[in-house]
């Protein structure tokens, strides 16, 4: 692992919402899991395309791969839904049914 996004995490009644700063990864590239109370959610920002035969003078922007684990509070939860949005991953959890 490179790198770990940096995260917000809000809880309501209803549900936990996770937001991921994730800038330049594509949708394809995201993987989320949920095991014994830990969410993990890793994947690969590639570097630009423009970057290939490029002198870089600074790159600090982190490329590669990626993961961040993150301790779910209490009850067992379940992704109910996701998005990309404006560069960041906004996850919504609900607690597990069943």
């Amino acid at each position: 692992v490179n790198w770990e996004p940096p995260v917000d995490v809000f809880e309501t009644e209803q549900e936990l919402t996770i937001v991921a700063a994730l800038p330049g990864v594509e949708p394809q590239e995201i993987e989320i899991a949920i095991q014994q109370g830990v969410l993990r959610v890793g994947g690969v920002r590639q570097l630009p395309a423009c970057v290939h035969g490029a002198a870089i003078h600074r790159m600090e922007i982190p490329h590669g791969r990626f993961e961040r684990r993150i301790r779910l509070p209490g009850e067992r939860w379940q992704v109910d839904r996701f998005a990309l949005v404006n560069g960041c991953l906004v996850l919504s959890l609900t607690p597990q049914r069943g």
